[in-house]
């Protein structure tokens, strides 16, 4: 976003988020109101609740799942009684977002179907994408778990580098300090892949099964 405003002065990005049970976006950054790397603030007529395993209101700067209301919701799944009965809890409709919520801000921390569990703790391939796409070789990575060959799940990184750096082991090393050095330790790909390209669907969205 820095970048970007550096370019082109005071020309905003405006994030936001909405889905195909929502019918609507419900959650957007505003004109003048923008906080960069949030998706923004509710839109009038929707309310959110981020939430626990529990079913109860995490804390702010806690991650849960993203819980929407609001008019233009669906009434269920079209045949699909048991993903109905998971979605559709009355007027809430539960994302499989996972969001951490700060002063109002809703920020997203990736699916729910996508976390890791990595030394007993969850932990956001978003999260671990996001550090490694800072470092000046990377030009886009994903990241999924992998068996470290004593049963355990460690982070896997699959990058892609930008013109003018070249795959080396001194680079996997290099990539590897940049995370332990910016995220807790256990957070850092235990394994760095280069490829020429991300698999991706047709909505140009990342197929993390297809690098398992």
């Amino acid at each position: 976003y820095a970048q970007w405003q550096a370019r082109w002065g005071h020309c905003e990005i405006l994030d936001g988020i909405g889905s195909a049970e929502m019918f609507h976006i419900y959650i957007t950054n505003y004109p003048g109101d923008v906080v960069p790397g949030s998706l923004g603030r509710t839109v009038p007529g929707y309310e959110a609740r981020v939430v626990g395993p529990d079913g109860q209101d995490v804390p702010d700067g806690e991650m849960g799942r993203l819980w929407i209301r609001g008019e233009s919701a669906a009434l269920c799944y079209w045949r699909d009684q048991e993903k109905s009965r998971a979605v559709f809890k009355g007027d809430w409709v539960v994302s499989a977002d996972l969001f951490t919520r700060r002063d109002g801000y809703y920020f997203y921390a990736g699916r729910g179907d996508d976390m890791l569990k990595v030394r007993g703790m969850f932990v956001s391939p978003l999260e671990i994408e996001d550090c490694l796409c800072r470092h000046a070789a990377v030009q886009e990575c994903a990241v999924v778990g992998v068996d470290d060959g004593a049963g355990l799940t460690v982070p896997k990184a699959f990058v892609v580098l930008r013109e003018g750096h070249a795959a080396s082991d001194d680079l996997v090393s290099e990539l590897q300090q940049h995370a332990k050095t910016e995220l807790a330790r256990y957070k850092f790909p235990h394994h760095v892949s280069f490829v020429d390209a991300l698999p991706r669907n047709d909505r140009g969205k990342v197929v993390r099964r297809l690098l398992v």
